[in-house]
């Protein structure tokens, strides 16, 4: 079973547990998701730390960013590294002329909604190579649509990414989904987080709801208001972390 990642650094090498063996496990389209405020400010620092992880692919590790900025500023910053280091191309560059037959394993760092198109067509260029969504921010309704089209997209791409590693703090704990184990909801107590239970699919919206408020009714708590309970000591650290990592 997981042990709850009480700090962004445990979360990041969870995560990057995860994405190994989801790899191993025979999984290439995946993606990792830290719902973090702020977290797309260090997609750089990120990209670096899973970057690192497959240093036995050497140049065979392609770190992509969504622009080419980034991706400049990302090598002046790493200086030499034996990955290799690019955008996702632009509307005067095809994302097919950033794909090589030597690429092995690919990093997309933070792609938006903006950039869903580019990273439908890298997912079908890499094959059976993995490919990598670190934080991504692919689905935004106000870009991608609300009509046959959209639906479409998301069926045939977004809805087949596997999320192999999920942390979203909520208001009474977090959400957590850690490769292979299932989605899990823990709650803060006061000597730490607990599991309370475990859904075979991701829980959101009204789902969420209602399980937060029977889990806690189930633990004589349904007295009280969202107001009155604890704020989570757990976004208080991931933002610690983060300013550690800016810096």
């Amino acid at each position: 079973m997981n042990t709850f990642p009480e700090t962004l650094d445990i979360a990041v090498e969870q995560a990057k547990e995860a994405t190994k063996a989801a790899i191993a496990d025979g999984y290439h389209l995946i993606q990792v998701e830290l719902v973090v405020p702020e977290i797309a400010l260090q997609s750089e620092a990120l990209a670096l730390e899973f970057a690192n992880i497959f240093a036995d692919y050497g140049s065979g590790v392609k770190v992509m960013f969504p622009d080419t900025g980034a991706a400049a500023l990302a090598k002046k910053n790493w200086g030499e590294k034996p990955f290799q280091v690019t955008d996702m191309g632009s509307r005067f560059t095809p994302i097919e002329s950033q794909i090589d037959a030597d690429d092995e394993i690919f990093i997309v760092a933070c792609p938006s909604s903006v950039e869903v198109e580019r990273a439908e067509k890298l997912s079908n260029l890499a094959g059976d190579r993995p490919v990598i969504f670190l934080i991504p921010q692919l689905e935004d309704v106000a870009v991608v649509g609300i009509g046959l089209a959209a639906r479409k997209l998301r069926d045939r791409f977004i809805k087949n990414i596997y999320s192999c590693y999920y942390l979203r703090p909520i208001p009474d704990g977090a959400i957590l989904r850690c490769h292979p184990s299932r989605w899990q909801i823990w709650l803060e107590k006061e000597s730490g987080y607990e599991l309370a239970t475990e859904t075979t699919s991701k829980p959101m919206g009204e789902d969420l709801d209602r399980l937060i408020m029977q889990l806690t009714n189930s633990e004589g708590e349904n007295n009280k208001t969202t107001s009155q309970r604890k704020k989570p000591n757990l976004l208080g650290n991931l933002q610690k972390f983060l300013k550690a990592l800016s810096q």
